[in-house]
């Protein structure tokens, strides 16, 4: 049995992923695919309990280190007893966050380090990295009129940090994708989801070819 292909959504705050990884799964399963669509932090029992941990911190909340490892340990959890296993399987993983998430808020907006970031998911997911990754990207003020229309008022303990955070973070992506191209693909968020949803199927199509 062939692995299956593993397809990351990436971007920061209001762009979309969320969507556009739902539509991608229904399309590959119209296509006969089996696909698991799941997300980051969370995807497992154990990784969602660290999700509601992380986004509603008890207290006076982490502190950048303790924040990573959580990331981490999440995602190990998520890798083997998920991703790993429907890989294996032949299924589609599609993610919505993984990896280049941890590396953009808390190794670079964070300061703590990509290397750092990366030596914690070399332990603990085996240095797992997607076949592709999606990063969406659209313009401060449209996301910031999505966020307003999707959050109001209320936001979580990573969604509400500074616009200077949030502006570091969508500029990690586009370095990402710059640094690794063979990995990346950027789209434009602007438009219709369905326009956007067009650009995302032409960037997973080289991916198809041959399996559908």
């Amino acid at each position: 049995m062939s692995r299956g292909a593993f397809i990351a959504f990436e971007g920061g705050e209001g762009m979309g992923k969320s969507t556009q990884a739902r539509l991608l799964a229904e399309r590959l399963e119209a296509e006969g695919l089996r696909v698991e669509l799941t997300r980051e932090p969370g995807g497992t029992p154990g990784a969602e309990a660290i999700r509601e941990l992380l986004l509603a911190p008890p207290g006076e909340g982490w502190t950048l280190e303790a924040e990573a490892l959580l990331f981490a340990a999440a995602r190990a959890d998520h890798v083997a007893r998920r991703i790993e296993p429907a890989l294996s399987s032949g299924a589609w993983v599609i993610c919505d966050r993984f990896l280049d998430s941890s590396r953009a808020y808390q190794g670079l907006a964070g300061g703590l380090g990509d290397e750092r970031v990366r030596a914690l998911h070399d332990v603990g997911s085996a240095g797992l990295l997607p076949d592709l990754t999606i990063v969406i990207d659209a313009p401060a003020t449209d996301v910031a009129q999505r966020l307003a229309a999707r959050d109001g008022d209320a936001s979580d303990a990573i969604g509400g940090r500074a616009e200077d955070y949030h502006q570091s973070v969508n500029a990690a992506f586009l370095e990402f994708a710059k640094q690794e191209p063979d990995r990346f693909r950027v789209i434009d968020g602007l438009g219709s989801i369905e326009e956007v949803h067009a650009r995302v199927l032409e960037a997973v199509a080289p991916l198809l070819e041959g399996r559908v």
